[in-house]
């Protein structure tokens, strides 16, 4: 199957909240954007998350970050690529804060901070990858890294980081098989008791 890759759109906001969502939770019952939106009612944070993607404030969540992958007529996977130096905590918080949501959310999501890897402010940081079930992974995947990174290229950068909670076996092994490899890690049982996985991995890769 040929994938094509291209920019996401205001179109395309529902698949990248579902990108969003899907990601976040990663086969547990709750993920963060549960506990920022306070609701695990999916056509609510399916709601909330594709506001998010479209606010004026520019969050690493928002549109503009994200790639569409095709094949064979039909929609293959999703990635995002930002800029941690530009799309900042604060910046998440402004774009928060444009739905309504207020800066106590940081006390919800307080057990995924201690875990939260501390991301080279001079790295292409990627997130939020889903491949559409039925799809071959791999090729897909492939196809929208290759893409967004090189953008990062073009703008300067010559690392590339991801993260993946430590259990992700399937979703480790992807990024690895392209070149990936974890730096470090951060455990904590808060986490663990809350989110069901013992905490989360760094992988990098020198573009």
């Amino acid at each position: 199957m040929q994938i094509t890759v291209r920019k996401a759109s205001d179109a395309d906001r529902e698949r990248v909240a579902r990108a969003m969502l899907d990601s976040s939770r990663a086969g547990k019952k709750i993920g963060i954007f549960d506990l920022i939106f306070e609701t695990d009612d999916d056509a609510q944070l399916m709601h909330r998350l594709s506001a998010l993607a479209v606010t004026e404030t520019k969050s690493y969540c928002h549109i503009s970050n994200f790639l569409i992958a095709s094949g064979a007529q039909k929609h293959a996977g999703v990635l995002c690529g930002y800029e941690p130096r530009i799309a900042t905590h604060e910046i998440f918080s402004r774009a928060l804060a444009e739905l309504g949501i207020g800066p106590d959310y940081q006390e919800r999501i307080a057990t995924y901070l201690l875990v939260e890897p501390e991301i080279d402010r001079q790295t292409w940081v990627l997130d939020f990858m889903m491949v559409t079930p039925g799809c071959e992974p791999l090729p897909v995947f492939e196809a929208l890294l290759k893409k967004s990174l090189l953008t990062a290229r073009l703008k300067g950068y010559r690392k590339a980081q991801t993260m993946v909670e430590i259990g992700s076996v399937d979703t480790e092994l992807l990024y690895e098989k392209l070149g990936f490899e974890v730096i470090d890690e951060k455990r904590s049982e808060l986490y663990a008791d809350q989110f069901g996985r013992p905490g989360i991995k760094r992988l990098q890769m020198t573009l």
